[in-house]
């Protein structure tokens, strides 16, 4: 069969549109000061399931301590669910479906959805930024995924927008 070469050459990379996905999810977050998406893709690039950080299900925006700072019961850290967690927890599906997947976030994952993650079976996890790097729970979070075999891959495109128009 002859190549026509015709297509157009401008595509999103798989990487940039599962990681724009994640981005776009991270757009519905209430949190006013940190907004995380998140973007599960089974091994053959299908989208599993994707999440944002939120308050859980019932619980009203309006009543939410969004505080980063105070009296723990005042702060939203006790009640939010984090956009990796939500990712997993959205999934209707069978979580066999997760064996081997990966996923894509905003920010690296914190030890609780570390272990979440190896739980289910997701193999990568693709990040765009490290900024809590020297903390406990980010340090843990590299000691869990090392020691059970999950790859972790901070990604870092070109100067790459994409606009939307809707």
């Amino acid at each position: 069969m002859e190549k026509i070469n015709k297509e157009r050459k401008d595509t999103l990379t798989w990487d940039e549109y599962f990681m724009a996905i994640a981005k776009l999810s991270a757009c519905r977050s209430k949190d006013p000061s940190t907004q995380v998406g998140a973007c599960i893709v089974a091994k053959d690039n299908r989208i599993l399931s994707v999440g944002y950080n939120g308050t859980p299900n019932g619980f009203d925006d309006i009543f939410f301590p969004w505080d980063r700072e105070g009296e723990e019961l005042t702060t939203k850290y006790p009640y939010v669910v984090h956009a990796e967690r939500n990712a997993i927890l959205n999934y209707r599906g069978s979580n066999k479906s997760f064996e081997g997947a990966k996923i894509y976030v905003d920010l690296f994952p914190c030890n609780e959805c570390a272990k979440e993650i190896i739980q289910v079976g997701i193999k990568t996890v693709y990040y765009l930024e490290d900024k809590y790097a020297n903390t406990n729970s980010v340090i843990a979070s590299k000691r869990l995924f090392d020691a059970c075999g999950v790859k972790y891959i901070k990604l870092e495109f070109q100067n790459k927008k994409v606009i939307i128009d809707i």
